[in-house]
């Protein structure tokens, strides 16, 4: 990805905070390792269609996926793959652009009556959303092992004490997400160090002022159909298939913008 200013960072990796209001997952849930290019449907890599023909605002859309269902086997399962991606994750595009559309009738007509139901559907589907394209976008079929950027891994043995004592936490905190929700590797400015949070549903208990780099869907969608009640093997089996190369990018763009 090309390198980017303040404004353009903003413009084009900050739109999900601005969508999801407060209880947020992330201050910069949306930044993306993906081209920034539309391609011939109009249709960005990071879920967003263009439309420069009329002043009415882009819609979201299903991402692209860099690879194909089956290329994350053994480890995640084609059959889980496709049904997360094209059934669950459309879900919370259609959630989010419905939300969106029913605020706009509202500031039109001027009736507010249900704006908390359709402010909450925002953060919900649209957490759900930026959280889901950085989940595709840090899955690799060439994945796994440790991270082998420098700076990323003196990150990880400042804020952990090593990768090991990382991947323990990881496991550990997203196993024990209570009901359904993500484990995330996040990155804190003020204080430039890496945590690891939990997240229930999309959305909850997660400080807005971080930056996702790693999150693990742990929805039973995301491994029921082969790791039934396993929740840890599933993270387990997840660590085989993160791109590492993936997430120092998000760091680096993170730092670059944000430190």
């Amino acid at each position: 990805m090309t390198s980017m200013n303040r404004r353009e960072y903003l413009t084009t990796t900050l739109g999900g905070f601005a969508l999801m209001g407060a209880g947020s997952i992330a201050s910069a849930s949306s930044l993306l390792p993906l081209a920034e290019t539309a391609s011939s449907d109009g249709i960005r890599q990071d879920g967003i269609r263009q439309d420069n023909s009329s002043g009415n605002p882009a819609t979201y859309t299903l991402p692209h996926l860099a690879y194909s269902y089956d290329a994350l086997e053994p480890h995640i399962d084609a059959q889980t793959m496709e049904l997360h991606h094209s059934i669950h994750h459309q879900s919370y595009v259609n959630g989010l652009n419905l939300a969106l559309a029913r605020l706009e009738q509202a500031r039109e007509t001027g009736d507010f009556a249900l704006v908390k139901h359709w402010s909450k559907e925002i953060g919900f589907h649209g957490a759900g959303h930026f959280l889901h394209e950085i989940f595709w976008s840090v899955m690799s079929p060439d994945g796994g092992g440790k991270p082998k950027d420098a700076d990323l891994k003196k990150a990880i043995d400042r804020s952990f004490g090593g990768f090991d004592a990382f991947e323990a936490h990881y496991v550990a905190a997203s196993s024990a997400v209570e009901a359904s929700g993500w484990g995330i590797l996040a990155w804190e400015p003020t204080l430039n160090r890496l945590m690891v949070l939990q997240a229930e549903k999309h959305q909850n208990l997660s400080p807005m002022v971080t930056v996702p780099l790693l999150p693990v869907d742990v929805w039973e969608h995301a491994y029921y159909l082969r790791y039934q009640n396993r929740r840890a093997d599933y993270v387990r089996a997840f660590m085989k298939v993160v791109d590492w190369e993936a997430v120092a990018e998000r760091y680096h763009q993170a730092r670059q913008v944000l430190g």
